[in-house]
C-alpha cells in the first residue's frame, strides 16, 4: 500500500479519511494523492470556451487550492508525500480514472452514509466507487484515533469465484498483522449447517497464508447485511471486509448490493474488493 488516493471535498468525514490515510501512508512509507473533483455543469464546456465562467470556475480552484495548503500543514501529515489534484469531471468517474492513472493501491475515502430514497435513488459517489473500482477501497464512518485493524471480519460465501480477490484480503490483513474473522451468515433462505458450512471455510482458506492466522464462524440472522452488522458487534471488530460484484444498472437496483448498503449503515470501516 504505498500509493493511496483520497478523494477530498473538504468535509469532516473527508478529514478522518485522509487521517486514516496518512496513518497506513506512514506505516508502509507510502505517499498520498489528494484529489477534489470540481463538477461542473453539464454546459461547462461551452462556459469555458466562451469566458462566461471562468471567473467562477477560477475562484472555486484557488479556493482548493487554499484548502490543500492548509490541509497540508496539518500536524499528521508530518514527513508525508502528499501530491494534491484538482480535475474537472463527475467525482465517482474521476476518482477511478485518476486512481488507474496513477497506479493506486488503495482508495480511501469517507462517508456519512445515506438513507430513504436518496439511498435508493441516488447513492453517494463512495457507493458508486465501491461499485466500479478495481482497486480495494476503504471507507471510513466516523474518526480512528489509531487505525490498527487487530481483528478483521471478512464475510462471504466462500465459492471459487471469490478465491482471487481473497488473495487480496489475506494481503490486507497480513499487512497489518490483522486476524482474519471468517464468517458464514445463515439465512432463513439460505441455510447451511454448522458441520458444512465449517468445512467450506477450511477448504477455502487452505493455501493461503495467515500471519495472525483466522478462525471460522458460521452466524445465523434474517438476511446477510445484518448478519454480518450484528457478527462484528459480537466480536468487536476493528474493520470488515467484503467482495462485491459491482452490479450496474438495472441488475443493482434490483439486486442491490450487500457491500453499498454495509458502506451506509455499518460504523466500522469496511474494505471492499472487486470480484
Amino acid at each position: 500500500m504505498k500509493r493511496i488516493l483520497v478523494p477530498t471535498d473538504f468535509s469532516d468525514h473527508a478529514v478522518h479519511a485522509l487521517k486514516v490515510a496518512a496513518q497506513i501512508a506512514r506505516d508502509n512509507d507510502g505517499e498520498i494523492y489528494l484529489l477534489h473533483m470540481l463538477e461542473l455543469p453539464n454546459q461547462a464546456g461551452d462556459a469555458i470556451g466562451s469566458g462566461t465562467d471562468i471567473p467562477e470556475i477560477m475562484f472555486f480552484m484557488e479556493k482548493a487550492r487554499e484548502l490543500f495548503e492548509d490541509i497540508k500543514n496539518e500536524p499528521y501529515l508530518q514527513g508525508i508525500e502528499v501530491t494534491e489534484l484538482i480535475h474537472f469531471e463527475r467525482a465517482f468517474d474521476g476518482i477511478i480514472k485518476i486512481s488507474k492513472k496513477n497506479n493506486v493501491d488503495l482508495i480511501v475515502m469517507g462517508s456519512h452514509g445515506a438513507s430513504g430514497f436518496k439511498e435508493m435513488f441516488i447513492g453517494s459517489n463512495t457507493e458508486k466507487v465501491v461499485r466500479t473500482s478495481d482497486i480495494p477501497v476503504l471507507v471510513i464512518k466516523r474518526e480512528e484515533q489509531a487505525f490498527n485493524p487487530d481483528k478483521m471480519v471478512f464475510a462471504s460465501d466462500f465459492s471459487d469465484e471469490i478465491k482471487k480477490p481473497f488473495a487480496k484480503v489475506v494481503d490486507f490483513a497480513n499487512s497489518f498483522n490483522a486476524k482474519l474473522h471468517l464468517v458464514y451468515i445463515n439465512t432463513p433462505n439460505d441455510f447451511r449447517s454448522t458441520h458444512a458450512a465449517e468445512k467450506i471455510i477450511h477448504n477455502f482458506a487452505a493455501g493461503f497464508q495467515f500471519r495472525n492466522g483466522y478462525t471460522a464462524h458460521i452466524y445465523n440472522d434474517v438476511n446477510v447485511e445484518k448478519g454480518i452488522l450484528h457478527f462484528a458487534n459480537s466480536v468487536n471488530a476493528d474493520l470488515i471486509g467484503m467482495c462485491t460484484h459491482g452490479r450496474k444498472g438495472l441488475a443493482h437496483f434490483f439486486n442491490g448490493s450487500i457491500s453499498e448498503d454495509l458502506v451506509n449503515h455499518a460504523v466500522r470501516p469496511v474494505v471492499t474488493f472487486r470480484i
